[in-house]
């Protein structure tokens, strides 16, 4: 393995250093795609937004799978491009821009990654590398999708 490739997949692996956070690395991850979401997910149309996210699933496979093994851990905690890929899947289907969506979005990805209800916990150990890395973190993410989904139908509800 190169050095530069080495340092590529780490540089993608601690999302440009989102990981290297002292306090809570997976948080400052997810924080950190929603700081960025307007700026490069939501200028997107979905279908461009659900191909930004393809690629970042795949590129995030090699890049974990990669850093895992250079940092010698199963799921190192400073690896967290699964977090904003899990937070923009989150995020998809939000038919617009609107601040209290993304903040509720943003909790409740962090509610399903950290607490891993039990479909989440038990994908941990489905897939090896990089794979399993990133495969919890998109089930959180489509559950915190359905549950806004949920959310917004209901306010939609109440105040219409």
């Amino acid at each position: 393995m190169s050095a530069i490739s080495d340092r590529l997949a780490l540089l993608i692996a601690l999302a440009f250093g989102a990981g290297k956070s002292p306090i809570m690395p997976g948080t400052a991850g997810s924080l950190a795609a929603v700081v960025l979401a307007p700026f490069c997910f939501y200028p997107l149309s979905l279908y461009w937004r659900a191909g930004l996210l393809a690629l970042l699933f795949f590129v995030g496979v090699w890049a974990s799978g990669r850093a895992a093994r250079i940092l010698k851990q199963k799921d190192p905690g400073e690896v967290v491009i699964d977090e904003v890929v899990g937070q923009w899947l989150a995020l998809l289907w939000l038919p617009q821009l609107i601040y209290w969506q993304l903040a509720v979005g943003f909790v409740l990805f962090r509610l399903y990654d950290i607490s891993k209800p039990w479909l989440i916990r038990k994908s941990e150990n489905w897939l090896p590398g990089g794979w399993g890395i990133m495969i919890d973190d998109i089930l959180a993410g489509l559950m915190a999708a359905l549950t806004m989904q949920v959310i917004i139908a209901g306010v939609e509800y109440v105040f219409t």
